[in-house]
């Protein structure tokens, strides 16, 4: 397996990485959290104007055909800047349930304004008791004729508070915990009967509760089979993993650089405290840690293209347990090395470590996919 970047996935880095640079330093972020929703609108717009919004598409939809790999590479630049932009919700999540299960009605409809950054995505999928359980849905969609009413209540929906339309799970029948009568909704999130209670997240992003009373969609807003949509959403959520593995990756590969260079400049006893043997020893486990974190990153990343569901599924379950074991080992000790000013809202590092917290409380945490890993069986 090669697993060095080809001449236009570098030239994608440099690219991404060149923007980035450019726009959005520690300050820039700031100005942009206190924008509507969190984040810059002229960022999104500077996203889609270099192709980023439509990578993964395909070129008939309008895209680049660009596949894992790339989108690794946006994550990855997307973790280093702490980068506030709804791409994970609109171009993963979003972008990756009309891929795989859109209609060609619903790709025209709505890719398009992806690509060109008009709409934005939110994911409205988690429960008051569901935790990581995708098919723990009390959310109902009954059919009236042809349409479908939808009722229930999402919790910590993000980029709910600036999203045009919401992809909604929701159960078509069956019990709570069924695998069966799931189906995915497109809804407008300026729908009657949709009601926000919006805040911001410890990372500097915005989500929202939402409330759906008596919203009617017709039969064109389902994604797929209204009553067997979870082998649907299981890739898409796997999908976001994967992403969310390749952002972490990033944050923690800036939060080493950013504490290795404190190190340095830090001084006590009239010496840099980088030349203290045992602050080195932290700083050089908290590499070995990264490192591993980035293999499973590429691990997972390269899965994408497993052929069997079960074992890109196991495959994520793992490289999601090690990044939350290295995010958090790397993001204390980051913490810790700068001391107290690390815990301040001036300094980065926090928000580096805060960033990778919910990273790792986010489509399950260690715990919870290294059960998934145990109960298929582990690694081999």
């Amino acid at each position: 397996m090669d697993f060095d970047l080809s001449e236009e996935q570098r030239l994608l880095k440099e690219s991404v990485d060149g923007l980035l640079t450019d726009a959005y330093d520690f300050e820039q972020r700031k100005k942009y959290m206190k924008e509507k929703g969190g984040w810059s609108k002229a960022i999104w717009g500077r996203l889609a104007e270099q192709g980023l919004l439509g990578l993964p598409f395909a070129e008939a939809d309008g895209g680049f055909g660009a596949g894992a790999v790339e989108t690794m590479i946006v994550m990855e630049a997307m973790g280093r800047a702490l980068v506030l932009e709804p791409y994970l919700a609109t171009v993963v999540i979003g972008g990756g349930f009309l891929r795989h299960g859109g209609s060609a009605a619903q790709k025209a409809a709505y890719i398009p304004s992806i690509i060109d950054g008009s709409k934005t995505f939110a994911f409205a999928q988690l429960e008051k008791n569901s935790r990581y359980a995708l098919s723990d849905v009390t959310t109902s969609a009954k059919k009236k004729g042809e349409a479908y009413v939808i009722d229930g209540e999402k919790f910590v929906v993000i980029n709910g508070e600036n999203a045009d339309t919401l992809i909604v799970t929701a159960r078509t029948k069956g019990a709570q915990r069924d695998r069966s009568g799931i189906g995915v909704f497109l809804v407008p999130a300026n729908a009657k009967g949709v009601a926000k209670k919006t805040y911001p997240t410890q990372d500097g992003l915005h989500a929202a509760d939402i409330t759906f009373t008596g919203v009617e969609v017709g039969a064109d807003a389902v994604i797929g089979d209204p009553e067997n949509a979870l082998p649907l959403i299981e890739r898409v959520v796997d999908e976001a993993r994967t992403a969310l593995c390749a952002e972490a990756v990033g944050a923690m590969d800036e939060s080493l650089k950013t504490t290795v260079e404190y190190l340095k400049t830090r001084k006590q006893f009239g010496v840099a405290i980088g030349t203290f043997q045992s602050l080195q020893h932290r700083a050089a486990d908290m590499f070995v840690a990264l490192e591993q974190a980035r293999s499973m990153s590429l691990f997972a990343t390269m899965a994408a293209d497993f052929d069997d569901a079960a074992e890109r599924a196991k495959a994520v379950a793992a490289a999601k347990c090690q990044i939350g074991k290295s995010g958090k080992f790397i993001g204390q000790q980051s913490i810790q090395l700068h001391g107290g000013i690390g815990m301040t809202m001036e300094a980065k590092i926090g928000h580096y470590f805060k960033r990778l917290t919910m990273i790792e409380n986010t489509f399950g945490d260690a715990e919870y996919h290294l059960r998934r890993v145990s109960e298929s069986g582990g690694l081999v």
